[in-house]
C-alpha cells in the first residue's frame, strides 16, 4: 500500500470571514470546485471518484478537475483504484487542491497519455489563428483567447508568451502597431525568447522607435548559440534601426555582418534582402556605383529564387534608375517587369495580387513607364502607356492610379497642344476625384468600425488575461496558506493569516482595477482622437472643394487647374499626416503656407499674408497636432478679412516663449468677431463652427494625454473690437 498525503488549500480568502458566518451557512448547498494532481510531477489525475453523503457523485476529467454540489460540514469521499479511500470534511465554500504523493502506475501512465495534451491543443489553436488572420481578424483573435483560456490557473508562462506573441503578429499584420508592441512586450515579460524579441524589434522599427530597437537587440549580440537565421535577422533589424536614425556607415557594417552569416549558411532569401538593403543604404548617401553593384547582386539572387521575388527586386532597381534620371534603363527594366507580371498573373502561376502587393500592378508599372517617357519629353511614346494604365486601373477598380494617369494624360495632351482632348481628359479626372473622395469617406467609416472591433477584442483579451492572472494569484496564495495551515492548527493563527491574505488580495484586485481603468481611458482617448480626425479631414476637404467649384463656376480653367494642382499637393500632405497625433511644426507651417496661398488666389484683393519666424526659434524641436492652425486661418479670412473694404493683412508670427515653449500668434485686421457675428444671417447664427468644435475637443484630449501641451487664447486685436488675435502656446517635447 502506497503512502498518500493530500493537501487541501483555499485559493481565495475573504479576510473578514468569521466563524459566525460559517455557522450561518452550514445548511446552504453550493458547487465546490477542485483539482487532483500528483505532487511529485504536477500532472493531473483523471478518473478519481468524488462523492458525498448527500448522494452526489462526480469523476475528475482529463485535467484532474471536478465540481460537486455539497454543503459545509459534509464529508467528501475520494476514491481511485490506485489510492486508498480518503475522506475530507468540507469547512468552506472555496476551491480545493488535492496533491497525491508517489502516484505512478502503469495504468495511470496510460490514462495520462491518452488524456488531452494541453500543449498540443494550445499549439493547434495558435495554428488556427494563421488560417483566419487575413480574412477574419475577430475569429483569429478568438482563437488566441481560447488558447489563453486553455491554460487555466497554472503558470504555463511559455504557452502564455506564445499566445501573446501570436496576438502581436495578428495586430501587426493589420497595421495596429501600438497594440502589437504592447502584446510583444507582455510576451517577453512572461517568457523571454529571441523570436519574440525580433518581432518586437521589427515593430519598433516600423514605428520609428530606433533607440528602443537598439536597447532590445544589443544584449542578444552576446549570445553565442543563436541560430544562423535568427542571427541574420538580428543584424538586419539593427541595420534597419541605424539606417532609420541616419547612421549610414554603421547600418552598412551591420548589414554586411548579417550578409556574411547568410552567405556562410546559404540562406538565399536573406542574401537577397541584405544585398538589396545595402544598395538602398548606399543610394541614400549618393554612392551610386556601390549601390548599383549591390542591386546587381540582389537582382541576380532574386532571379534564382522565385519569379515573385525577382519581380519585386526589378521594380526596386527601376526605382533606383528613376531616382538617378536614368530613364532608358528604367523603361527597359519595367517593360521586363510587365512581361514577368503577365506570367505570374496567369491562372497556373498560383500567385495572388495580395502577395505581390499594391505597388506591383500592371497599371502602376505602365504609369511609371509613361512618367519616364514624359521626363524625356517623349509624349507620343508616353500616351499608349497612360491609356493602358487607365484601362487596367479601371478594370481593377484602382481609382488612385486611374486618377493620376488621367491627370497626367491631360497634361500630356496640353503640352502637345491638343486642348480638346486635354479638356475631355481633365473632366474625366475631375469625375475620378469625386469618386475617390466618396471612397475615402467610405474607407474612413470602415476604418472607424474596424478600430472599434479591434478595441472590443483587445478589451476582452485584457479581461481574460486579468482573470487568468487573478486565478494564478489565487492558486499561489492557496498553496502558501496550505503550508501555513500545516504548521499550525490554532484557530487564532489561522484567522490572522486569513486577514493578511485577504488584505493582499484586496490590494491586488485594486491594483488590477486601477490599471484596467487607465488602459480603458487611454483606449477611449485614442478612439476619440481618431474619430475627431476622421471628422476634421472631410470638413477641410469639403471647404477646399467649394473653392475649386468657385473657379469652375467662373469658367476660369487656368486658375482652376493651378488651384487643383496646389490643392492636390496640400491634400496629399494632409492625408499623410491624418493618422498622427502630432507632426513636426515645420510640416504644419508648410501646409499652412500652401493653404494661405490657395485662399489668397481667391481673395487677392482682400488681403496679403506673411509668416514670420524669429531667428532664435528652433521649429524643428517642436511638434503640433495636424490641422490645428488651419481653422483659425480660415476663420480670419472668411469672417474677418473678406468683409474689409480695403486690403487687409493676415500675419502668422512665431516667437520664443521661455526655454521650453514657443508662442504662435495669428492676427488679422479684419472687421472683428463682434461685427462678423452681427452681419451673419439667422441660419448662420444657428450653426456652430464645426472646425472650431473639433479643434477644442482634440486639444482637450491631447492636453489630457500629454500634460497640457497646447494652450489657445483668442482676443480682439484692437480696443474698438476690430481685428482678431489667436495666441497658441506650444510646449517642447520632453
Amino acid at each position: 500500500m502506497k503512502n498518500l498525503i493530500f493537501y487541501i488549500v483555499i485559493c481565495f480568502v475573504l479576510g473578514t470571514l468569521t466563524s459566525h458566518s460559517q455557522i450561518q451557512n452550514d445548511a446552504v448547498r453550493f458547487n465546490l470546485k477542485g483539482r487532483v494532481e500528483a505532487k511529485n510531477t504536477g500532472r493531473p489525475i483523471s478518473g478519481v471518484s468524488i462523492s458525498n453523503f448527500i448522494g452526489n457523485l462526480v469523476v475528475t476529467n482529463g485535467l484532474g478537475e471536478f465540481e460537486i454540489k455539497t454543503k459545509i460540514g459534509d464529508v467528501l469521499i475520494i476514491e481511485h483504484e490506485d489510492i486508498v479511500t480518503l475522506r475530507y470534511n468540507v469547512k468552506k465554500n472555496d476551491d480545493v487542491l488535492i496533491l497525491v504523493e508517489d502516484f505512478e502506475t502503469s495504468s495511470t501512465s496510460a490514462r495520462l497519455k491518452s488524456s488531452p495534451d494541453i500543449s498540443l491543443e494550445h499549439q493547434a489553436l495558435l495554428d488556427s489563428t494563421d488560417k483566419y488572420k487575413a480574412q477574419n481578424i475577430e475569429r483569429s483573435i478568438d482563437y488566441v483567447a481560447q488558447s489563453i483560456s486553455l491554460l487555466g490557473k497554472r503558470g504555463r508562462k511559455k504557452e502564455l508568451a506564445r499566445s501573446l506573441s501570436k496576438l502581436g503578429e495578428i495586430y501587426q499584420y493589420h497595421k495596429q502597431l501600438d497594440l502589437a508592441i504592447d502584446n510583444y512586450e507582455d510576451a517577453l515579460d512572461a517568457n523571454k525568447t529571441i523570436a519574440t524579441s525580433l518581432l518586437l524589434a521589427k515593430a519598433y522599427n516600423l514605428t520609428l522607435r530606433f533607440k528602443e530597437t537598439a536597447n532590445l537587440l544589443n544584449p542578444l549580440l552576446e549570445i553565442k548559440s543563436i541560430p544562423p537565421y535568427q542571427s541574420v535577422q538580428l543584424y538586419e533589424l539593427l541595420g534597419d534601426a541605424k539606417k532609420g536614425a541616419g547612421k549610414i556607415s554603421e547600418a552598412i557594417q551591420l548589414y554586411n555582418k548579417g550578409l556574411l552569416i547568410a552567405n556562410k549558411n546559404q540562406i538565399t532569401s536573406k542574401m537577397t534582402d541584405l544585398n538589396s538593403k545595402i544598395a538602398d543604404t548606399y543610394s541614400l548617401s549618393n554612392q551610386t556605383i556601390e549601390a548599383e553593384a549591390y542591386y546587381g547582386n540582389s537582382l541576380e539572387l532574386a532571379t534564382q529564387q522565385a519569379p515573385k521575388r525577382a519581380l519585386q527586386e526589378k521594380e526596386k532597381v527601376a526605382d533606383f534608375y528613376n531616382a538617378k534620371n536614368r530613364y532608358s534603363e528604367e523603361i527597359t527594366m519595367r517593360k521586363n517587369s510587365l512581361q514577368d507580371l503577365k506570367k505570374l498573373n496567369s491562372p497556373n502561376a498560383g500567385v495572388t495580387k495580395l502577395e505581390l502587393g499594391d505597388t506591383i500592378t500592371s497599371q502602376r508599372i505602365n504609369y511609371k513607364i509613361a512618367n519616364a517617357y514624359i521626363s524625356q519629353d517623349k509624349y507620343n511614346e508616353a500616351i499608349p502607356f497612360l491609356e493602358r494604365s487607365i484601362v487596367e486601373a479601371g478594370s481593377e477598380d484602382d481609382l488612385v492610379v486611374q486618377k493620376d494617369a488621367t491627370r497626367k494624360l491631360s497634361e500630356v495632351y496640353k503640352e502637345k497642344g491638343d486642348f480638346t482632348k486635354a479638356l475631355d481628359t481633365y473632366q474625366s479626372y475631375v469625375a475620378l476625384v469625386d469618386s475617390l473622395y466618396v471612397r475615402k469617406e467610405q474607407e474612413i467609416s470602415r476604418a472607424n468600425r474596424f478600430n472599434r472591433e479591434i478595441a472590443s477584442a483587445q478589451n476582452r483579451l485584457t479581461g481574460l488575461e486579468q482573470e487568468r492572472e487573478l486565478s494564478q494569484s489565487k492558486y499561489n496564495l492557496a498553496l502558501t496558506e496550505q503550508e501555513l495551515v500545516k504548521e499550525s492548527n490554532a484557530r487564532q493563527q489561522w484567522i490572522i493569516y486569513s486577514l493578511i491574505f485577504g488584505l493582499l488580495l484586496t490590494l491586488l484586485a485594486a491594483f488590477f482595477f486601477y490599471r484596467s481603468n487607465q488602459q480603458q481611458k487611454l483606449a477611449n482617448n485614442l478612439l476619440a482622437l481618431k474619430s475627431l480626425r476622421s471628422q476634421m479631414n472631410p470638413h477641410f476637404i469639403f471647404n477646399a472643394l467649394n473653392s475649386v467649384n468657385n473657379f469652375i463656376s467662373k469658367s476660369d480653367e487656368r486658375s482652376a487647374n493651378r488651384y487643383l494642382s496646389d490643392f492636390s499637393t496640400l491634400m496629399r500632405s494632409v492625408l499623410e499626416n491624418s493618422e498622427e497625433d502630432f507632426i513636426p511644426l515645420e510640416k504644419e507651417l508648410q501646409q499652412l503656407e500652401l493653404y494661405m496661398k490657395l485662399e489668397h488666389s481667391r481673395f487677392e484683393d482682400k488681403f496679403e499674408y506673411e509668416i514670420r519666424i524669429d531667428d532664435d526659434v528652433q521649429i524643428s524641436k517642436y511638434q503640433i497636432p495636424p490641422m490645428l492652425l488651419q481653422p483659425y486661418i480660415e476663420n480670419a479670412i472668411w469672417h474677418g478679412l473678406r468683409y474689409r473694404e480695403t486690403k487687409g493683412l493676415l500675419s502668422v508670427s512665431i516667437k520664443q516663449n521661455g526655454s521650453k515653449s514657443i508662442a504662435i500668434c495669428i492676427t488679422d485686421n479684419g472687421i472683428g468677431r463682434k461685427k462678423s457675428t452681427s452681419i451673419k444671417t439667422q441660419n448662420q447664427k444657428k450653426q456652430k463652427s464645426k472646425g472650431m468644435g473639433i479643434i477644442k475637443k482634440r486639444v482637450a484630449i491631447l492636453n489630457d494625454m500629454y500634460a497640457d501641451k497646447v494652450d489657445i487664447e483668442i482676443s480682439d486685436l484692437e480696443i474698438d473690437g476690430s481685428g482678431t488675435k489667436v495666441l497658441f502656446i506650444l510646449k517642447k517635447e520632453k
